[in-house]
């Protein structure tokens, strides 16, 4: 126990993490040859072709320092605030963190928050300036704003390059120097934390654990104390590129399992493994659950499909903690599931991820966040959906989620920072200089504002300097209304949203005038309207398709003209009472858009 080492990295996304992960599989021999490639360790097509960094991966390296062996677990992380959760999984498994900075970039918010969570996990920092060989490089300023962040000495930070390799064996060595040994006792009954699960499709679910207390031995009969089922551990070992079985894995080691799992929601994240007997006889503590922040209807473009979209999100949800479901219907799309997700991009992959290795094509609705509704009868309720809000006269008043922002930018995008979150009913906490001409600003805002188009506005205003960060804070009363769009008088439940009064009048405009241009044309008119309860705010008419009747009639009395349009008037009318109007995918798809 004493030479094993439990680490993970942390850093904003995109300051080169994947590639020093790379340098240290290469460099430890753990990865060598044809298997060496750039980002070894992100393993799907989507994180290649992106670029990020989605689940966090797990590998074994081994390394020799002063004729002693040590075994290193690389536990890596993703970066982006929409996988955060996945972040606060390594973390738990760790006792270290390398905390990587871009030395061009310097200290943005997510490498803030994700250093905030290792410190409370009492985790020991290794601080390193990567990037190093760029020419643009500025050392000395990031230096200093790293002493001031974590307080320590400027030869404790370590200078590196994840490309060329400067500086990896320094790291290796800080690694095994600086960073405790797990902590636990081997005589103590079996604790194992499992912080990831995977989807095998021949050997069920595969669980990846690290061993708290106690040791556990291939065949041992173990249980799951979430579900209190018991399981034979068929197999075990440690992970290396691939899966190497061991015979038994003892304090400290992080490793996996496999028992014939079949069923996702037998395996959760966060979960602890015992021996069925003389076990321990309480669970690990300090895991907390996912919160989701946005809430969306996803549903299969053919019913048919209902159950296949079912068995996809539980074989997702497994690869995935942080995504949750439950079945939903609506009038307009027939029988679906209603997502929590941690934020946009986090559903725009878990989209992508359902066509490509699911092959499931579907529909998202439009996004919202969950509200809180206090009727006058004084009960309160959680809504996940518009149509799950009360009717106004039953309605005491409702609250919505407020956050904490945190944007750290250069001293010259403040300006049009601050009036883009004051724009969306935000406001300023405080703003503070970091070092030089950076600065952090803190505001308040409703967690609705940011869902839709906030980030990408950040970026495109400050030319992408400005980075991002927020954590929820509770909930506030709020003037909200329920926003509808009917199509012929009929509402469609789809596209309906909550929104602030003040935005209201104009949202629903533009969503009308939106919705104009991407419904196809039919044989009658089709009326579009928003409305507020029963008054109507926006109407635009999308006009039928016509045949000219009276070609055939030449001259002759008007009245004959006039009996072929009433004919036609007639025939339309009945039509419109049995014409159905279809909302193409690209409709909920521009009401993301809508600016």
């Amino acid at each position: 126990m004493k030479h094993i080492r439990n680490f993970c990295i942390i850093a904003h996304i995109d300051h080169g993490k994947s590639t020093l992960a790379d340098r240290l599989l290469e460099y430890t021999k753990t990865v060598e040859g044809k298997q060496l490639q750039e980002q070894t360790l992100d393993d799907m097509d989507l994180e290649r072709e992106r670029g990020i960094t989605i689940k966090s991966h797990a590998i074994q390296m081994n390394y020799e320092k002063d004729d002693k062996k040590y075994t290193l677990n690389l536990i890596d992380t993703p970066g982006h605030v929409d996988f955060s959760y996945e972040v606060s999984r390594s973390i738990a498994a760790c006792e270290g963190a390398l905390l990587i900075i871009d030395a061009t970039q310097g200290i943005q918010a997510q490498t803030i928050s994700n250093l905030y969570q290792a410190i409370d996990h009492d985790l020991h920092i290794i601080p390193v300036l990567n990037k190093m060989d760029l020419p643009n490089a500025m050392p000395e300023e990031v230096e200093d704003q790293i002493i001031d962040l974590l307080g320590c000495d400027r030869e404790e930070i370590i200078r590196a390059s994840g490309k060329t390799g400067e500086g990896v064996f320094t790291i290796l060595d800080a690694i095994v120097d600086k960073i405790p040994a797990p902590q636990g006792d081997t005589e103590a009954p079996l604790q194992c934390l499992i912080f990831d699960s995977v989807f095998n499709s021949f050997r069920g679910i595969i669980a990846y654990f690290k061993v708290v207390n106690g040791e556990i031995r291939k065949g041992d009969l173990v249980k799951f104390f979430a579900t209190a089922k018991q399981y034979n551990a068929d197999e075990i070992g440690v992970l290396r590129l691939n899966l190497e079985p061991r015979e038994i894995l003892s304090t400290g080691d992080v490793g996996y399992i496999i028992s014939g799992i079949k069923t996702s929601k037998e395996v959760k994240v966060g979960d602890t493994i015992t021996h069925v007997k003389g076990g321990c006889n309480k669970a690990i503590e300090g895991f907390e659950e996912v919160k989701p922040m946005v809430f969306a209807g996803v549903y299969p473009i053919d019913s048919e499909d209902y159950e296949d979209l079912r068995a996809s999100m539980e074989k997702l949800q497994l690869n995935d903690a942080s995504l949750t479901f439950q079945p939903e219907s609506s009038a307009a799309l027939g029988f679906g599931f209603r997502c929590g997700f941690l934020g946009l991009l986090h559903m725009e992959i878990i989209q992508e991820r359902l066509d490509r290795e699911f092959d499931m094509n579907v529909i998202t609705t439009v996004p919202n966040v969950p509200y809180k509704a206090i009727t006058k009868k004084g009960e309160l309720i959680e809504v996940h959906m518009p149509s799950m809000l009360p009717e106004a006269t039953l309605l005491e008043h409702v609250e919505e989620p407020y956050i904490r922002a945190q944007v750290i930018t250069q001293s010259e995008y403040i300006g049009p920072i601050m009036t883009l979150c004051l724009g969306k009913r935000g406001e300023l906490v405080k703003q503070h200089f970091i070092a030089g001409n950076r600065v952090e600003i803190d505001f308040d805002m409703p967690l609705a504002e940011i869902v839709f188009d906030f980030y990408d506005k950040l970026k495109s205003i400050s030319k992408g300097y400005a980075s991002f960060d927020y954590y929820q804070t509770g909930f506030r009363e709020s003037k909200l209304v329920k926003l509808d769009i009917l199509l012929n008088s009929e509402p469609v439940d789809a596209l309906s949203t909550l929104t602030h009064v003040d935005n209201a009048q104009s949202f629903g405009r533009r969503m009308c005038e939106k919705l104009k241009e991407l419904i196809p044309r039919q044989q009658f008119d089709i009326a579009i309207q928003a409305a507020i309860g029963a008054k109507i705010i926006s109407r635009e008419t999308v006009k039928a398709v016509r045949k000219d009747v009276t070609a055939k009639c030449y001259g002759g009395d008007i009245s004959r003209k006039r009996k072929l349009l009433e004919k036609q008037k007639k025939g339309k009318k009945r039509m419109k009472q049995i014409g159905n109007v279809e909302v193409p995918q690209k409709a909920f798809l521009a009401i993301l858009k809508l600016d």
